[in-house]
């Protein structure tokens, strides 16, 4: 392990870097944790859980602002799990719990709260965080072996992840993506077509694992997103009000998949599917927002700061030196200014969701 200093835009952070969460023949599972430098006590943490269709990305591709949960004093960790070419599901559900495991068991060392833990990730680690969200009541899942510890979290933040992947589920515009030859990379996700398996792929849906004591989701999704249909995220935020928990759903105006990442640091090689970056550098996105079993939206802006606020108000935040809590909002990207358009510039007569 190393421990390092770091200065972010929004704000100064410790990083413990390099712990090794599991040790497998192939290579170690690590985490990297940036803990906010000027909390006065233990402070929560979100698990952030990074994408790329299960079959690349790394833990260091972090999203663009994620200093934004430091300026509310929370920490980040960033994890890393197996990819497809090396285990197939429920592997990678496996190995999230493992993280969340081992930040809890650790928690005191690393000066963080081990009651007070969210999960945040986008695209397949979107759908880790919504799955790993949903099944945080069991502690031991089939085949999960020997394991024990509590993996429930207080809040799960999830961004264009396939909530689906039994063979009903909305399909992409594209079947495949670019360059990838071969199996789907669900299939390669699955280790078969969903027909062939649909236990397996009803296992890995976070949209059959919805239930009542769900913690509170904040789910964001493109309106022309072409590799994950926005219909997954509606379907899996209307299934969750249905059971009675707490979800809110942001539906961003004309933004594609991978708006989470940062500029040319997308975790596939797709750039002309991918708007990596364009959220912070927009600073905010003109969206539609829905929050309750009436499937009427309003008109609203999305930014980090709202991921930030959400975990805020879901996690126990300690004391910070010089920042009120309550009133805390990270700026938008340095130099850019956040967008004022108005409602009625938005186009959202669309009549999204149909």
């Amino acid at each position: 392990m190393t421990r390092s200093h770091c200065r972010q835009a929004t704000g100064e952070t410790d990083v413990h870097s390099d712990l090794v969460v599991a040790r497998y023949p192939s290579r170690d599972l690590m985490l990297d944790l940036y803990v906010p430098a000027d909390t006065a006590g233990p402070c929560p943490v979100v698990v952030w859980v990074h994408g790329g269709a299960f079959i690349r990305g790394d833990r260091k591709k972090m999203p663009e602002q994620y200093g934004a949960l430091a300026s509310q004093g929370i920490a980040v960790a960033g994890i890393e799990y197996r990819l497809s070419h090396e285990a197939t599901f429920p592997a990678q559900l496996f190995d999230v719990r493992a993280a969340i495991r081992y930040l809890r068991s650790h928690a005191a060392a690393l000066g963080i709260a081990p009651d007070a833990l969210g999960l945040w990730g986008a695209s397949a680690g979107g759908h880790l965080a919504a799955l790993a969200g949903l099944l945080g009541n069991r502690e031991r899942l089939p085949g999960e072996g020997d394991v024990h510890g509590d993996v429930s979290v207080r809040a799960v933040a999830e961004a264009y992840g396939p909530t689906d992947m039994t063979a009903s589920a909305p399909p992409p515009k594209l079947a495949t993506l670019p360059g990838l030859s071969g199996p789907s990379w669900s299939d390669r996700f699955l280790g078969g077509a969903p027909d062939e398996l649909p236990e397996i792929a009803e296992a890995a849906s976070p949209l059959h694992h919805v239930r009542p004591d769900a913690p509170p989701f904040q789910i964001c999704h493109g309106t022309t997103d072409d590799l994950v249909s926005w219909r997954h995220s509606w379907n899996l935020h209307t299934a969750l009000v249905a059971a009675g928990v707490e979800s809110e759903l942001y539906l961003l105006d004309g933004y594609r998949h991978g708006f989470i990442n940062a500029a040319r640091r997308g975790d596939l090689e797709a750039d002309n599917l991918l708007d990596g970056g364009r959220l912070a550098a927009e600073g905010a996105a003109a969206a539609r927002r829905y929050g309750d079993a009436t499937g009427n939206g309003h008109d609203a802006d999305f930014g980090f700061g709202d991921v930030a606020s959400f975990f805020a108000r879901h996690l126990p935040v300690p004391h910070m030196k010089g920042i009120t809590l309550a009133k805390a909002r990270p700026p938008s990207h340095p130099g850019v200014a956040v967008s004022t358009c108005s409602p009625a510039a938005r186009g959202h007569g669309q009549g999204l969701p149909s």
